[in-house]
């Protein structure tokens, strides 16, 4: 059975309301935090995004131009933990949030920040910002099928 012999069976109950990609535990090295012991020596982070799109339909035609381009929003990530001295976990946070936050396509953003090896009984400690409350955002309105446009970065 063919993507064609399943239109309509689907029922509208089960349409996708809402997509997400996601970057999951990217280690990354930073020079964070303010204490003497923290300054001047690059720690591991680990940074997570879970963007939510403003389209739950899938790219037409299986074509790659049409989807986000994970690369992209890694070396994001990876380029702001590096660009320079942080003292607090929220402001990277918030840096890799306003990046992200300013392209095209996003309906909603979470951005996770850990420090993995700060306490040993603890797989992390960090901070999390998202522009929703909860667990997830609301599903996005029943509006059609959007206009996909490319989403690297623009």
């Amino acid at each position: 059975m063919d993507d064609k012999e399943l239109t309509g069976l689907i029922p509208d109950s089960l349409r996708p309301r809402s997509a997400k990609i996601m970057l999951e535990s990217l280690e990354v090295m930073a020079d964070i935090g303010f204490h003497d012991f923290e300054v001047g020596s690059p720690q591991r982070l680990m940074v997570t995004v879970e963007v939510w799109l403003e389209s739950a339909v899938a790219p037409p035609r299986d074509d790659p131009a049409l989807a986000w381009d994970y690369d992209y929003v890694r070396n994001q990530v990876r380029e702001l933990a590096s660009a320079r001295r942080y003292n607090l976990q929220e402001t990277l946070a918030e840096e890799i949030y306003g990046r992200l936050a300013s392209m095209h396509g996003v309906r909603a953003l979470r951005v996770t920040t850990a420090k993995p090896d700060i306490y040993p009984d603890a797989t992390g400690v960090g901070v999390e910002i998202a522009s929703f409350d909860g667990a997830a955002p609301p599903a996005a309105p029943a509006v059609g099928q959007l206009e996909q446009k490319s989403l690297r970065g623009t």
